[in-house]
């Protein structure tokens, strides 16, 4: 039996791409029209893991995805980068000059700013998805119109590619979390997913980073969250590496006492493969 895996969006975009790089082909996919439909899925088993993107090269945070992993509590099991490239993509036959309107989902359609400007001839509309703006151009045969979005669309959507690489920055990554709902036990792990709330002192937050700095500890990442209806309190998100586990376990010992509502959400093999 394969294992399912629920994503975000529509077979062929980046969510699947990544849930491909990381559990292989095997795995059977499940579309959600929404990150929430996602984790309800995992909450009534009906999926066995979750692919979350967590932060863009570019955009930064995805803030909302943060709130999920704050109110679902699913223990993160691991992470994976994927390089994001985007393609523009039509009809098969369908040339370039045949096109009169582009769609894609408004960050990637951002991501092709320059591309876009240099061709002010194709008018521009927002689709919910990348992948699934490909979706609709072979299904609805669109002649005139032409989608952005990966190259897995084109494949799984039966396009041709007419321009490829037309984001502006050609650095952009994304990093995906997964999310189970079985915590699963790794014999070696060297990087967490961490939240905690400190006092509103001065320098309260800077002696628990102290601790991980002490110990040798690399944090990655920081986020903070404003806690519901408290003012001028905050969680906050920290992602932390380490060569050395007796290190890693020293840190934490002494964090604790320098925090409220500490959480491990999630000890994982650290994944920058791209």
């Amino acid at each position: 039996m394969s294992i399912k895996v629920a994503i975000q969006g529509v077979k062929g975009s980046f969510h699947e791409e990544a849930a491909y790089k990381y559990f292989g082909d095997t795995i059977e996919t499940v579309e959600c029209e929404s990150f929430k439909k996602t984790c309800e899925l995992l909450k009534q088993g009906k999926v066995d893991y979750v692919v979350m993107a967590i932060e863009n090269s570019i955009a930064g945070s995805l803030i909302p995805n943060y709130a999920l992993l704050r109110d679902y509590r699913f223990p993160i099991v691991g992470e994976v980068y994927l390089h994001i490239k985007l393609h523009l993509m039509a009809l098969p036959g369908v040339s370039l000059q045949d096109i009169k309107f582009i769609q894609s989902h408004p960050i990637a359609l951002q991501q092709c700013n320059d591309y876009l400007e240099e061709n002010p001839q194709f008018k521009v509309t927002e689709a919910e998805d990348t992948a699934a703006s490909a979706q609709r151009v072979s299904e609805l045969q669109l002649k005139d119109t032409a989608a952005i979005a990966p190259q897995l669309a084109a494949k799984l959507y039966g396009l041709e590619i007419l321009e490829r690489r037309i984001e502006t920055n050609k650095k952009n990554y994304t990093r995906f979390l997964i999310l189970t709902d079985k915590p699963e036990e790794k014999s070696k792990v060297n990087k967490a997913s961490i939240s905690f709330q400190t006092g509103n002192g001065v320098g309260s937050l800077s002696t628990v980073l102290q601790c991980f700095a002490e110990q040798n500890i690399n944090l990655s990442k920081i986020q903070s969250m404003p806690v519901l209806g408290k003012r001028n309190e905050y969680d906050f998100y920290v992602d932390v590496e380490w060569e050395n586990q007796a290190d890693y376990d020293v840190a934490i010992r002494r964090v604790l006492k320098h925090t409220s509502n500490f959480n491990i959400m999630g000890e994982y093999v650290k994944n920058e493969k791209v």
